[in-house]
């Protein structure tokens, strides 16, 4: 693959122990990881890839969202509908205003 056009990070909220703990892990963001995939692939989004983090200091808004080279945040992402809302902001090159942090 070639250098990726957009990174998307989901906060998983692992510590340096490795422990998860934070918003972002009790509210399930790393059962989100499979969805992302699978729509990226169904959409055919290609040169976008998806990765799990360690915690980005914004607990208060998760579950989290980084996407990149935008670095556009997104917060509160709690369902599939955010998560493909967030997604058609990428394919149309904008940004899903109702998640932006």
């Amino acid at each position: 693959m070639d250098t990726p056009k957009h990174h998307i990070m989901v906060c998983a909220s692992f510590r340096p122990s490795g422990e998860a703990k934070g918003k972002c892990h009790r509210k399930n963001s790393i059962d989100f990881l499979p969805y992302i995939e699978n729509e990226i692939i169904d959409r055919g989004m290609e040169g976008v890839i998806v990765s799990s983090t360690c915690c980005l200091k914004m607990c208060d808004e998760g579950p989290v969202m980084v996407v990149y080279p935008e670095n556009t945040w997104y917060g509160r992402v709690e369902t599939e509908d955010a998560i493909d809302t967030i997604l058609d902001a990428i394919e149309d090159g904008d940004v899903a205003g109702e998640y932006l942090l």
